[in-house]
């Protein structure tokens, strides 16, 4: 009997246990952001425009072709050199010029890619030429961010859609862009001469890679960062970087490309910067400090994005913390997430800073070159389709959609975080990633 009556009273509070853990969380306070808007192309006809470009150069073919290209090639350069020697605003009409050159050449090259390599020297020269004219820009105004949006941003995807238009064998998986001076410790990664403190940003292959390149006013192509470090000694180099799973952790070269990469691009801060000035190792002593930090003590990912609390570090803050910790200040420009759908989304995984520092901001900082870009041709049309479905989901949160989980399996993964958080106390990874809740985990 008395048995009987203590399995009686452990099922009654097994179910009340249950029952409590179905509680849901509260609805996380998501700030007003009206004073910023995503940025739209609106540009759906000229879009339908250069496909019929397309259709006609395919038609045409390369004989057709020839004088054609070669006129478009001979805009892009006289506007090139106009940007390159004069001082413009983020208005001025070659900007837009060189914006139409490059779009109506890649409907051309992608039909006929002969002149494929002139196609991509102009593309980063063109990169070049206005990430310096924007040292004399407000990076955080408008008019400054749409232009080098649409150029670099605008300008990457005609070039990537050119490289699936040609065969295989004919696309250079590395392109060398510009080499710029460092004198700290160096190395070589897949082809490319690189040097400590330089800034690994790339693109997974995750389905969460492609939110977090989306997700915010400027949809962007990379999803991720690594600080690079460099031993002086032993040449080795060692990777600084922040996971969802694990927080801040140091990879080798190996254990970095073994994680899916569509695309690296390696930045490293201009040699003219004043702080370089002063001290041309600088870049190294920001890895440097990064490296010791992730070495010494467990850092949690940053789920919030608060770039204010160090205590906690995603991918981008920790290379900003380590330039900030040196004197440079990286993130001329900073992200906005303004879309009510997509901060709700966002909301959901922890997020609760909106204006923030997001990876692809980097390509457009102007204290920074690009030195190269690598990219997984065989994977390249995957962040095509990656980037069309997370658009259109987040189309559909614009519309009211949210993200939602079966509220039975909440008291489950309420189990497993606290399963979890056992484990991290003791420096270990759970289930459920430190920092992530229960009802995102679920």
């Amino acid at each position: 009997m008395n048995m009987r009556r203590w399995i009686i009273i452990g099922t009654a509070l097994l179910c009340l246990l249950y029952v409590l853990l179905l509680i849901p969380e509260p609805a996380p306070s998501i700030p007003d952001t009206a004073e910023n808007r995503p940025f739209y192309w609106n540009r759906d006809a000229y879009w339908s425009e250069l496909g019929h470009r397309f259709a006609e150069a395919r038609a045409a073919g390369c004989g057709g072709l020839a004088s054609s290209i070669t006129a478009g090639f001979s805009l892009v350069d006289s506007l090139l050199a106009h940007v390159q020697t004069d001082t413009l605003s983020p208005d001025a009409a070659a900007f837009s010029g060189l914006e139409q050159g490059l779009f109506i050449l890649g409907t051309q090259l992608g039909a006929c890619s002969q002149r494929l390599t002139d196609y991509l020297r102009a593309f980063g020269e063109i990169r070049t030429a206005i990430k310096n004219q924007s040292t004399r820009w407000d990076m955080n105004a408008p008019a400054a961010r749409e232009c080098l949006y649409k150029l670099l941003y605008g300008g990457r995807t005609a070039v990537e859609e050119v490289m699936l238009q040609t065969p295989p064998g004919a696309v250079p998986e590395v392109i060398l862009e510009t080499e710029e001076p460092s004198v700290t410790p160096s190395a070589e990664i897949l082809g490319v001469t690189v040097h400590s403190g330089d800034i690994l940003v790339s693109r997974g292959g995750a389905p969460t890679s492609a939110l977090i390149a989306r997700g915010n006013d400027f949809p962007g192509n990379f999803s991720h960062i690594a600080l690079l470090y460099i031993d002086p000694a032993t040449k080795r180099i060692s990777l600084i970087e922040s996971h969802i799973e694990k927080g801040v952790a140091v990879a080798t070269v190996d254990e970095y490309l073994r994680d899916t990469k569509l695309r690296i691009m390696v930045l490293r801060p201009r040699a003219d910067l004043p702080a370089l000035q002063r001290d041309p190792m600088v870049p190294h002593w920001a890895a440097s400090f990064a490296l010791k930090r992730a070495r010494g003590k467990h850092i949690a990912y940053d789920f919030a994005m608060n770039t204010a609390d160090p205590a906690q570090l995603f991918c981008s803050e920790v290379v900003s913390s380590a330039y900030h910790h040196v004197g440079v200040n990286l993130w001329a420009g900073l992200s906005h997430i303004s879309s009510p759908g997509v901060k709700a989304w966002l909301a959901a995984f922890g997020v609760r800073h909106f204006t923030t520092q997001e990876p692809s901001d980097l390509e457009y900082d102007p204290q920074l070159r690009v030195v190269a870009e690598w990219r997984d041709f065989e994977t390249l049309r995957k962040d095509r389709l990656d980037n069309v479905v997370v658009d259109v989901m987040l189309e559909g949160a614009e519309r009211g959609d949210r993200l939602k989980y079966d509220w039975y399996l909440l008291p489950v993964a309420r189990i497993m975080k606290a399963y979890s958080a056992v484990l991290n106390y003791f420096g270990k990874f759970g289930p459920v990633p430190e920092g992530m809740s229960a009802s995102a985990a679920a």
